[in-house]
This record gives structure tokens, C-alpha cells and sequence, in this order.
């Protein structure tokens, strides 16, 4: 069994740069793979004037924490699947627990804690430096599909390619 989790752990090293960099909207938004490992996922968003919410409190904008918990449970799915099928949101179900502090990245931790057949379900929590404090929690559900299947063959095309994803959709 440890061989194949050091097989799944060597594909998820193989393909970590593509997980971030295939998402155009995740890299537009800076955000950065800590780790990915067989069912979890670590990602960050830093702080950047061009994400806050409200000028006034200088607070991160809730959609930038939105998309970084979505991007982190989507990863730790994939990770929870075996690290071969791209996967596409069902469900996510966020829970804010308060606003994350100025001047403070977001991290989101996720763990994939069932992965069968096509589905894998996921929870996480993003905070900005204290797990035991979260900016908010969320509950996910994903599924391999046919659409996902072929964005992630357009972000591996691209990726290779050295282009944007985004240039890769018919009609774009």
C-alpha cells in the first residue's frame, strides 16, 4: 500500500504546477499551492489591494475566499480520487465565521474525507494564520465528468503549449 501512495504522491508532485497555473482565475488572483498530498489540499491567497472588498476596512473580498476554499476542496478531491480525473463542484457550502484581517493571506486547508467511484466529498476551513480561529469553513461535494475531463485536457494542452488556458475554448 505505501507504494501506492508514494505513486500517487509522485503524480501529485508531477502535476502540482499545472493545479494552479491551469486556472486562469487562480492565477489572475495569485493564488499558491503549499502542498497537495493524497486526499488534502493547502493553498493560499495573499493580501493585495486589487482583492480587497471594502476600501473603507481594507477587508479581503469574501468572493476572493469564496473561490480559494472551491480551488484548495477541488484539489484535495482530485488528490482523494487518485489524482487522475479532473473533478467539477456539485456542492460547496461556506460558513463565514468573521472577516479575515488586513494585510493577512488566506491559507485554506482541505481534506477529502470520502472519495468513491466518481464522487468525493471534502471539508475545509481558511484562516489567516490560526487554524483554531477560521475565516470560514465549507463542505463540498465533486464529481468527475465529461466537462471536466476535457477543461483539464485544455489546461494540460495549454499548459504544455506554454499559452493561456483560456485560449484553448472554442469561442473564446
Amino acid at each position: 500500500m505505501a507504494g501506492m501512495a508514494d505513486d500517487l504522491q509522485s503524480l501529485l508532485d508531477s502535476l502540482a504546477p499545472l493545479l494552479v497555473d491551469g486556472s486562469p482565475h487562480a492565477v489572475a488572483m495569485g493564488f499558491r499551492l503549499e502542498s497537495v498530498t493524497p486526499g488534502q489540499a493547502v493553498m493560499r491567497a495573499p493580501y493585495r489591494d486589487d482583492l480587497i472588498g471594502d476600501p473603507e476596512t481594507r477587508v479581503l473580498h469574501g468572493g476572493v475566499v469564496t473561490a480559494l476554499l472551491d480551488h484548495a476542496c477541488g484539489l484535495a478531491a482530485f488528490a482523494g480520487l487518485g489524482g487522475k480525473d479532473a473533478t467539477a463542484t456539485l456542492d460547496l457550502r461556506l460558513d463565514y465565521m468573521r472577516p479575515a484581517e488586513p494585510g493577512r493571506d488566506v491559507v485554506a486547508e482541505a481534506r477529502c474525507i470520502r472519495a468513491s467511484g466518481l464522487f468525493a466529498f471534502v471539508n475545509a476551513i481558511a484562516h489567516d494564520g490560526d487554524p483554531s480561529d477560521p475565516v470560514a469553513t465549507a463542505a463540498a461535494a465533486f464529481m468527475v465528468s465529461r466537462v471536466s475531463q476535457e477543461a483539464a485536457k485544455r489546461a494540460r494542452k495549454a499548459f504544455s503549449e506554454g499559452t493561456s488556458p483560456i485560449s484553448q475554448v472554442p469561442n473564446a
